[in-house]
């Protein structure tokens, strides 16, 4: 049984006699204690798809859930859900845009290296990597010599995205992009 502290993003941990998806976690250090910090996770139920807000100490001992992984490729969006299929058996997986809201911002045909969480045999999420790669489709044009300076601009990427990139990376580049932290990292 880990410690709240070890609780990880997308985790599932049982509490309250459900099993829950843990979508984001918030550490904090009050004033005032002695060396105690909180965190403050929002969780989705697996079975209703409710939304639970709590706080645990760090030091308090969760029960992971049942959690199964599946390394999939992301093939087709079906109305409000996305469609994957799992890179082994081929099995086709449906999970709704709004439980997947976050990481659908990093997803097109060309991803790779996605991994689909499953609670009791039932799709839940999707773990997306470190970086994904996505194309630039519009933003201010390239300046000449930009790259001696550290400016940057907006750039809206194919799936919707908007980062701030260097002003030498124009509209068509392809760019590498850190998924945990929304930002620009290279080009591709």
């Amino acid at each position: 049984m880990p410690k709240a502290s070890d609780i990880k993003k997308n985790a599932a941990i049982e509490y309250n006699n459900s099993v829950y998806i843990v979508r984001d976690i918030e550490r904090s250090v009050p004033q005032g204690r002695a060396g105690g910090s909180l965190y403050r996770m929002r969780m989705y139920d697996v079975v209703t798809g409710n939304k639970v807000d709590e706080t645990f100490k760090d030091s308090d001992m969760l029960t992971l859930g049942d959690l199964s992984r599946h390394q999939v490729m992301f093939s087709y969006v079906d109305g409000d859900e996305y469609v994957f299929m799992d890179n082994e058996d081929y099995t086709p997986y449906h999970l709704n845009k709004d439980s997947i809201s976050d990481e659908v911002q990093f997803i097109n045909e060309e991803t790779e290296g996605l991994t689909l969480l499953m609670v009791d045999g039932s799709p839940v999420g999707v773990d997306l990597p470190a970086t994904v790669d996505l194309v630039i489709t519009e933003t201010d044009p390239s300046i000449k010599g930009g790259s001696a300076t550290a400016r940057t601009k907006p750039a809206i990427l194919s799936t919707g995205l908007t980062v701030q990139v260097p002003e030498h990376v124009s509209a068509g580049d392809k760019i590498k992009i850190n998924t945990a932290e929304k930002k620009f990292v290279s080009r591709a």
